[in-house]
């Protein structure tokens, strides 16, 4: 089985593209979402939660989000320590979640793949890119973010001319149309690879 590496900035549209894939038929597994969920659940990530950040980390016995971003925000030595704490269990996840696939190859859809050096992890890798003003148009009207959180954030990211380089396939996501149709075709040179 393939598995590929879905990736892009904040705002760029990975869940929407990663929609498209699965009314493809592919399999996607969200990285935050699971991420989300294995802090919430996983003992072990509790744990070592609670000792980096506190107990202030769970808030009535679910992750405090609001808290460990406010923490992390501007640290990147904590950043990077939350970081190795909860990116080994969700590849740990993942991999366990994948032997239950049943198709010709899987996505998993994850914002810091390069970032985090991980492109050697799979068979190939998507880049989502959008134009900054757009990406940040974007977040602006999903969550309570400032446009200078949201900057900060991209900037917390590789640009996307170094995403480029190391890339198998790109799909610029700025009209839904013609990225329907981007995604199609890279759904079928996958498939030519399978």
């Amino acid at each position: 089985m393939i598995v590929v590496g879905l990736t892009g900035g904040i705002g760029s549209g990975k869940s929407t593209i990663a929609a498209m894939f699965r009314e493809l038929g592919v399999p996607v597994y969200n990285s935050d979402e699971r991420a989300k969920h294995l802090m919430n659940t996983s003992k072990k990530i509790r744990k070592q939660l609670i000792e980096l950040f506190g107990k202030k980390a769970y808030l009535e016995g679910n992750l405090n989000r609001t808290y460990i971003a406010k923490k992390v925000f501007n640290d990147t030595d904590l950043l990077e320590q939350l970081n190795q704490i909860v990116h080994p269990v969700v590849r740990k996840d993942f991999l366990k979640w994948t032997k239950k696939q049943n198709a010709s190859y899987v996505i998993q859809e994850t914002a810091l793949l390069f970032e985090n050096n991980a492109q050697e992890l799979y068979d190939s890798v998507i880049l989502i890119t959008a134009p900054k003003e757009l990406r940040i148009e974007r977040v602006l009207s999903r969550d309570e973010s400032t446009k200078e959180q949201i900057i900060a954030r991209m900037n917390n990211q590789l640009d996307d001319q170094t995403k480029l380089e190391l890339a198998d396939f790109v799909i610029e996501n700025i009209d839904l149309k013609t990225t329907a149709l981007k995604v199609l075709e890279v759904h079928e040179a996958i498939l030519n690879d399978c």
